[in-house]
């Protein structure tokens, strides 16, 4: 599949796939407490895509995902199958949202605190979130994917903590999951060449423990190896002639 650049018309598009992604989250935030069922919050989300937004949760159905988005607690890595778990006190969570607009899919997810976290819970999350901006600032025309994931793996390494390897952002667009893969790993001046129109995520994976991890049996949920926490952030960007515009960003990260 070759990587689509796209216009004007279509990163418009984008940018209301991606706000409308961003408000989902900022909605379903406060309903992250101790007591909630992840089922419950899978609820709140379908029908707010559905009936408010008149849009389409992307993950339903996708390849068989039985849910209408993804919440990944503690040592899940990412693809969580929301169910009949009861979120409790220290809990962290990452709550994965696609939304589909008018053919167009924005892509973005972020951590929650379950009440009052843990100091490793915070510290991977922390770690997991700047990470992300990390790799963002080398999102610019004339730079390589390379770059960025050798801006993540750097930071995260530093701090004695592990980027997962196997799983990666994507582009993005008409498709769910185009060209190219975006590694959160790598060489600098390594990879694709990023050209302005080019719209993609960055989502990185980061470990308390080691970078290891195994599928469990429902086919979809991932975990660390090892038990450790683990956190992620995503976001949809655009690169654009001078750099690179977030289609995610929350409304209180709107300028």
């Amino acid at each position: 599949m070759a990587i689509s650049i796209k216009n004007p018309a279509e990163q418009d598009a984008m940018r209301l796939a991606g706000r409308l992604t961003a408000d989902v989250l900022d909605m379903i935030g406060p309903c992250v407490q101790p007591g909630v069922s992840t089922d419950e919050l899978d609820r709140i989300c379908h029908d707010f895509i559905v009936n408010v937004q008149h849009a389409i949760p992307a993950p339903l159905n996708y390849r068989g995902f039985p849910k209408s988005i993804c919440t990944s607690v503690n040592h899940v890595v990412c693809h969580g199958i929301p169910g009949d778990r009861i979120l409790k006190a220290g809990d962290i969570v990452n709550v994965d949202i696609t939304v589909i607009k008018d053919g167009f899919h924005g892509d973005s997810s972020r951590m929650f605190f379950v009440g009052k976290p843990t100091v490793q819970g915070e510290r991977v999350v922390r770690a997991s979130h700047d990470a992300l901006w990390k790799g963002i600032a080398q999102a610019r025309p004339g730079n390589r994917l390379g770059d960025i994931g050798h801006a993540i793996q750097t930071f995260v390494e530093a701090q004695d903590l592990s980027v997962v390897r196997e799983y990666c952002g994507h582009g993005i667009g008409r498709v769910f999951h185009e060209d190219p893969q975006v590694l959160h790993y790598g060489n600098p001046g390594t990879g694709v060449e990023l050209r302005p129109g080019q719209t993609f995520t960055i989502e990185p994976m980061v470990n308390a423990g080691k970078r290891h991890v195994r599928l469990l049996s429902d086919g979809w949920t991932v975990v660390t190896r090892d038990h450790s926490l683990s956190a992620q952030w995503e976001h949809t960007i655009l690169i654009t002639d001078s750099g690179c515009e977030v289609l995610t960003l929350g409304a209180s990260e709107r300028t």
